[in-house]
Protein backbone atom coordinates (compact mmCIF):
# COMPACT_ATOMS: atom_id res chain seq x y z
CA UNK A 1 0.00 0.00 0.00
CA UNK A 2 1.20 3.76 -0.76
CA UNK A 3 3.16 5.08 1.63
CA UNK A 4 0.89 8.43 1.55
CA UNK A 5 -2.19 5.98 2.55
CA UNK A 6 -0.68 4.89 5.44
CA UNK A 7 0.09 8.25 6.64
CA UNK A 8 -2.97 9.59 6.52
CA UNK A 9 -4.54 6.43 8.21
CA UNK A 10 -2.22 6.56 10.92
CA UNK A 11 -2.35 10.45 11.27
CA UNK A 12 -6.14 9.88 11.63
CA UNK A 13 -6.00 7.20 14.26
CA UNK A 14 -3.81 9.54 16.40
CA UNK A 15 -5.74 12.68 15.33
CA UNK A 16 -9.23 11.18 16.28
CA UNK A 17 -8.01 8.90 19.33
CA UNK A 18 -6.22 12.41 20.87
CA UNK A 19 -9.55 14.42 20.83
CA UNK A 20 -11.07 13.18 23.81
CA UNK A 21 -7.95 13.98 25.62
CA UNK A 22 -8.46 17.32 23.95
CA UNK A 23 -12.52 17.40 24.89
CA UNK A 24 -11.41 16.42 28.48
CA UNK A 25 -8.55 19.46 29.07
CA UNK A 26 -11.06 22.07 27.46
CA UNK A 27 -14.05 21.61 29.61
CA UNK A 28 -12.08 21.73 32.38
CA UNK A 29 -12.42 25.17 32.02
CA UNK A 30 -14.66 25.97 29.24
CA UNK A 31 -18.47 24.38 29.29
CA UNK A 32 -19.09 21.77 26.92
CA UNK A 33 -21.41 23.57 25.14
CA UNK A 34 -19.98 26.67 24.66
CA UNK A 35 -16.38 25.03 23.79
CA UNK A 36 -17.76 22.60 20.83
CA UNK A 37 -19.64 25.51 19.64
CA UNK A 38 -16.49 27.63 19.18
CA UNK A 39 -14.90 25.04 17.45
CA UNK A 40 -17.35 23.83 15.21
CA UNK A 41 -18.12 27.46 14.05
CA UNK A 42 -14.62 28.46 13.56
CA UNK A 43 -13.87 24.78 11.65
CA UNK A 44 -17.13 24.75 9.62
CA UNK A 45 -16.53 28.23 8.58
CA UNK A 46 -12.98 28.14 7.26
CA UNK A 47 -14.13 24.72 5.16
CA UNK A 48 -17.37 27.04 3.68
CA UNK A 49 -14.81 30.04 2.81
CA UNK A 50 -12.08 27.27 1.46
CA UNK A 51 -15.10 25.46 -0.35
CA UNK A 52 -16.31 29.05 -1.84
CA UNK A 53 -13.02 29.66 -2.98
CA UNK A 54 -12.72 26.79 -4.87
CA UNK A 55 -15.93 27.60 -6.35
CA UNK A 56 -17.98 24.25 -5.50
CA UNK A 57 -21.60 25.02 -6.09
CA UNK A 58 -23.55 26.96 -3.61
CA UNK A 59 -26.13 24.66 -1.81
CA UNK A 60 -29.44 25.06 -1.75
CA UNK A 61 -32.27 25.56 0.93
CA UNK A 62 -33.32 21.95 1.13
CA UNK A 63 -29.78 21.10 1.52
CA UNK A 64 -29.04 23.41 4.44
CA UNK A 65 -31.95 22.21 6.13
CA UNK A 66 -30.73 18.86 5.88
CA UNK A 67 -27.03 19.91 7.27
CA UNK A 68 -29.10 21.31 9.72
CA UNK A 69 -30.78 18.48 11.17
CA UNK A 70 -28.04 16.37 10.34
CA UNK A 71 -25.52 18.69 12.58
CA UNK A 72 -27.83 18.85 15.21
CA UNK A 73 -27.91 15.09 15.48
CA UNK A 74 -24.48 14.98 15.29
CA UNK A 75 -22.45 18.00 16.42
CA UNK A 76 -25.52 19.09 19.25
CA UNK A 77 -26.77 15.65 20.68
CA UNK A 78 -23.19 13.36 19.79
CA UNK A 79 -20.56 15.75 19.94
CA UNK A 80 -22.35 18.57 22.37
CA UNK A 81 -23.24 15.22 24.71
CA UNK A 82 -20.60 13.62 24.50
CA UNK A 83 -18.27 17.23 25.63
CA UNK A 84 -20.40 17.57 28.65
CA UNK A 85 -20.24 13.70 29.58
CA UNK A 86 -16.67 14.36 29.86
CA UNK A 87 -17.05 16.44 32.94
CA UNK A 88 -17.92 13.42 34.76
CA UNK A 89 -16.71 10.25 33.03
CA UNK A 90 -12.30 9.90 32.04
CA UNK A 91 -11.70 10.23 28.07
CA UNK A 92 -11.11 6.48 27.30
CA UNK A 93 -14.25 5.13 28.52
CA UNK A 94 -15.95 8.30 26.83
CA UNK A 95 -14.05 7.01 23.40
CA UNK A 96 -15.03 3.57 24.48
CA UNK A 97 -18.82 4.06 24.59
CA UNK A 98 -18.94 6.23 21.56
CA UNK A 99 -16.95 3.65 19.83
CA UNK A 100 -19.88 1.49 20.27
CA UNK A 101 -21.69 4.05 17.23
CA UNK A 102 -21.77 1.08 14.58
CA UNK A 103 -23.59 -1.56 16.61
CA UNK A 104 -26.01 1.67 17.03
CA UNK A 105 -25.97 2.58 13.65
CA UNK A 106 -26.80 -1.78 12.89
CA UNK A 107 -30.09 -1.62 15.75
CA UNK A 108 -31.45 1.54 14.38
CA UNK A 109 -31.25 0.29 10.73
CA UNK A 110 -32.94 -3.00 11.46
CA UNK A 111 -35.13 -1.64 13.64
CA UNK A 112 -36.17 1.68 10.67
CA UNK A 113 -38.90 0.91 8.38
CA UNK A 114 -37.57 -0.64 4.93
CA UNK A 115 -34.32 -0.80 7.00
CA UNK A 116 -31.53 -3.49 6.41
CA UNK A 117 -32.30 -6.50 8.82
CA UNK A 118 -28.65 -7.68 10.27
CA UNK A 119 -27.69 -11.04 9.85
CA UNK A 120 -26.14 -13.57 12.65
CA UNK A 121 -22.56 -12.00 12.34
CA UNK A 122 -23.99 -8.40 13.37
CA UNK A 123 -26.78 -9.85 15.81
CA UNK A 124 -23.40 -11.61 17.85
CA UNK A 125 -21.38 -8.34 17.39
CA UNK A 126 -24.71 -6.85 18.77
CA UNK A 127 -24.54 -9.44 21.79
CA UNK A 128 -21.14 -9.24 22.29
CA UNK A 129 -20.63 -5.46 22.08
CA UNK A 130 -23.40 -4.53 24.59
CA UNK A 131 -22.04 -7.48 26.96
CA UNK A 132 -18.89 -5.22 26.73
CA UNK A 133 -20.79 -1.87 27.97
CA UNK A 134 -21.91 -4.19 30.80
CA UNK A 135 -18.48 -5.13 31.63
CA UNK A 136 -17.30 -1.13 31.89
CA UNK A 137 -20.33 0.14 34.04
CA UNK A 138 -22.32 -2.90 35.32
CA UNK A 139 -22.60 -3.73 38.98
CA UNK A 140 -20.79 -7.08 39.09
CA UNK A 141 -16.71 -6.34 39.75
CA UNK A 142 -15.04 -8.85 37.85
CA UNK A 143 -11.59 -7.60 38.19
CA UNK A 144 -11.03 -7.04 41.70
CA UNK A 145 -11.28 -3.43 41.54
CA UNK A 146 -14.68 -1.94 40.42
CA UNK A 147 -13.74 0.67 38.19
CA UNK A 148 -17.39 2.60 38.84
CA UNK A 149 -18.21 5.32 36.91
CA UNK A 150 -20.74 8.16 37.32
CA UNK A 151 -24.08 6.81 35.89
CA UNK A 152 -25.38 9.99 34.55
CA UNK A 153 -22.07 10.64 32.43
CA UNK A 154 -21.88 7.22 31.20
CA UNK A 155 -26.15 7.04 30.09
CA UNK A 156 -24.94 10.70 28.56
CA UNK A 157 -22.12 8.99 26.48
CA UNK A 158 -24.09 6.36 25.26
CA UNK A 159 -27.47 8.98 24.58
CA UNK A 160 -24.18 10.82 22.42
CA UNK A 161 -23.48 7.67 20.23
CA UNK A 162 -27.19 7.03 20.01
CA UNK A 163 -27.57 10.75 18.54
CA UNK A 164 -24.60 10.26 16.35
CA UNK A 165 -26.18 6.74 15.16
CA UNK A 166 -29.19 8.30 13.99
CA UNK A 167 -27.79 11.50 12.19
CA UNK A 168 -25.16 9.30 10.07
CA UNK A 169 -28.69 6.84 9.30
CA UNK A 170 -30.49 10.08 8.40
CA UNK A 171 -27.93 12.00 6.24
CA UNK A 172 -27.94 8.97 4.15
CA UNK A 173 -31.02 9.85 2.66
CA UNK A 174 -30.55 13.61 2.81
CA UNK A 175 -30.56 15.95 -0.04
CA UNK A 176 -26.82 17.48 0.95
CA UNK A 177 -23.94 18.87 -1.50
CA UNK A 178 -21.63 16.08 -3.17
CA UNK A 179 -18.31 18.07 -2.26
CA UNK A 180 -17.99 15.92 1.60
CA UNK A 181 -16.26 19.28 2.73
CA UNK A 182 -19.10 21.47 2.05
CA UNK A 183 -21.98 19.77 3.91
CA UNK A 184 -19.15 19.31 6.40
CA UNK A 185 -18.59 22.99 6.79
CA UNK A 186 -22.53 23.27 6.90
CA UNK A 187 -23.30 20.81 9.51
CA UNK A 188 -20.57 22.21 11.83
CA UNK A 189 -21.92 26.01 11.07
CA UNK A 190 -25.93 24.50 11.98
CA UNK A 191 -24.48 22.74 14.43
CA UNK A 192 -22.70 24.94 16.28
CA UNK A 193 -26.15 27.36 16.29
CA UNK A 194 -27.46 24.59 18.11
CA UNK A 195 -24.83 24.10 20.67
CA UNK A 196 -25.08 27.97 21.60
CA UNK A 197 -28.83 28.39 21.91
CA UNK A 198 -27.69 24.91 24.40
CA UNK A 199 -25.65 26.98 25.88
CA UNK A 200 -27.63 29.70 26.76
CA UNK A 201 -30.87 27.81 27.59
CA UNK A 202 -28.58 25.68 30.40
CA UNK A 203 -27.19 28.68 31.83
CA UNK A 204 -23.30 28.27 30.72
CA UNK A 205 -22.67 31.96 29.45
CA UNK A 206 -23.65 33.24 32.81
CA UNK A 207 -21.22 31.22 34.68
CA UNK A 208 -18.49 31.55 32.06
CA UNK A 209 -15.61 34.11 31.81
CA UNK A 210 -12.78 34.49 29.39
CA UNK A 211 -10.52 35.30 32.13
CA UNK A 212 -10.98 31.55 33.62
CA UNK A 213 -9.82 30.09 31.16
CA UNK A 214 -6.68 27.88 31.70
CA UNK A 215 -3.82 27.66 28.99
CA UNK A 216 -4.54 23.60 29.05
CA UNK A 217 -8.10 24.46 27.81
CA UNK A 218 -7.19 26.85 25.61
CA UNK A 219 -4.25 24.92 24.18
CA UNK A 220 -6.87 21.98 23.90
CA UNK A 221 -9.45 23.91 22.02
CA UNK A 222 -7.00 24.77 19.44
CA UNK A 223 -5.55 21.55 18.66
CA UNK A 224 -9.62 20.22 18.80
CA UNK A 225 -10.15 23.56 15.76
CA UNK A 226 -7.14 23.06 13.85
CA UNK A 227 -6.05 19.31 14.07
CA UNK A 228 -9.05 17.46 15.16
CA UNK A 229 -11.38 18.65 12.78
CA UNK A 230 -9.59 20.43 9.94
CA UNK A 231 -6.12 18.34 9.39
CA UNK A 232 -8.21 15.31 10.60
CA UNK A 233 -11.27 15.66 8.21
CA UNK A 234 -9.03 16.47 5.11
CA UNK A 235 -7.01 13.27 5.74
CA UNK A 236 -10.23 11.46 6.27
CA UNK A 237 -12.10 12.47 3.18
CA UNK A 238 -8.40 12.33 0.93
CA UNK A 239 -8.36 8.84 2.36
CA UNK A 240 -12.19 7.93 1.45
CA UNK A 241 -11.25 8.40 -2.20
CA UNK A 242 -7.86 6.80 -1.81
CA UNK A 243 -8.21 3.62 0.50
CA UNK A 244 -10.90 0.74 0.94
CA UNK A 245 -13.78 1.90 2.77
CA UNK A 246 -13.00 -1.59 4.81
CA UNK A 247 -9.28 -0.28 5.82
CA UNK A 248 -10.69 3.38 7.05
CA UNK A 249 -13.25 2.76 8.93
CA UNK A 250 -10.75 0.84 11.68
CA UNK A 251 -10.19 4.25 12.66
CA UNK A 252 -13.60 3.14 14.97
CA UNK A 253 -11.69 0.33 16.90
CA UNK A 254 -8.22 2.22 16.68
CA UNK A 255 -9.29 5.19 17.89
CA UNK A 256 -10.77 4.32 21.56
CA UNK A 257 -7.46 2.10 22.05
CA UNK A 258 -5.49 5.89 21.33
CA UNK A 259 -7.70 7.72 23.30
CA UNK A 260 -7.16 5.04 26.48
CA UNK A 261 -3.44 5.60 26.03
CA UNK A 262 -3.41 8.84 26.08
CA UNK A 263 -5.94 9.53 28.74
CA UNK A 264 -3.70 6.96 31.24
CA UNK A 265 0.26 8.62 29.97
CA UNK A 266 -0.84 12.61 29.72
CA UNK A 267 -3.97 12.97 32.08
CA UNK A 268 -3.39 10.08 34.63
CA UNK A 269 -6.87 8.05 34.22
CA UNK A 270 -6.52 4.85 35.46
CA UNK A 271 -6.04 1.98 33.34
CA UNK A 272 -7.91 -1.22 35.60
CA UNK A 273 -8.07 -4.43 34.25
CA UNK A 274 -11.81 -4.14 34.31
CA UNK A 275 -11.27 -1.27 31.44
CA UNK A 276 -9.00 -3.14 29.55
CA UNK A 277 -11.21 -6.32 29.49
CA UNK A 278 -14.39 -4.18 28.28
CA UNK A 279 -11.92 -2.53 25.59
CA UNK A 280 -10.70 -5.94 24.35
CA UNK A 281 -15.22 -7.14 24.19
CA UNK A 282 -16.29 -3.86 22.85
CA UNK A 283 -13.51 -3.05 20.25
CA UNK A 284 -14.10 -6.99 19.27
CA UNK A 285 -17.59 -7.12 18.67
CA UNK A 286 -17.32 -3.90 16.65
CA UNK A 287 -14.98 -5.73 14.05
CA UNK A 288 -17.05 -8.35 13.73
CA UNK A 289 -20.20 -5.66 13.37
CA UNK A 290 -17.64 -3.95 10.33
CA UNK A 291 -17.17 -6.92 8.39
CA UNK A 292 -20.66 -8.31 8.20
CA UNK A 293 -22.25 -8.75 5.32
CA UNK A 294 -25.45 -6.92 5.91
CA UNK A 295 -23.77 -3.92 7.90
CA UNK A 296 -20.91 -3.48 4.80
CA UNK A 297 -23.28 -0.87 3.80
CA UNK A 298 -24.95 0.69 6.72
CA UNK A 299 -20.75 1.31 7.79
CA UNK A 300 -19.92 2.93 4.81
CA UNK A 301 -22.90 5.23 4.36
CA UNK A 302 -21.73 6.25 8.55
CA UNK A 303 -18.32 6.63 7.01
CA UNK A 304 -19.27 9.16 4.48
CA UNK A 305 -20.89 11.36 7.00
CA UNK A 306 -19.01 11.25 10.23
CA UNK A 307 -17.37 14.57 11.40
CA UNK A 308 -13.97 14.41 13.61
CA UNK A 309 -14.71 13.72 17.14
Amino acid sequence: MKSKTWLALLSLYIIWGSTYLAIFFVVETIPPFISAGIRFFISGLILLIWRKLARDPMPTRIQWRSAAIVGTLLLVGGNGLLSWSEQRIPSGVAALLIGTVPLWLVLIEALRRGGTKPNWQSILGLAIGFAGIVVLIGPIDYTGQSGRYELVGILICLLAAFLWSLGSIYSRRSDLPQSALMTTGMEMVAGSIGLFIVATLAGEWQNFSMGDISSKSMYGLVYLITIGSLIGFVSYAWLLRNAPVSLVATYAYVNPLVAILLGSLLAQESLTPRILIAAGVIIGSVVLVNYSKNSSDIQKDETANVISD
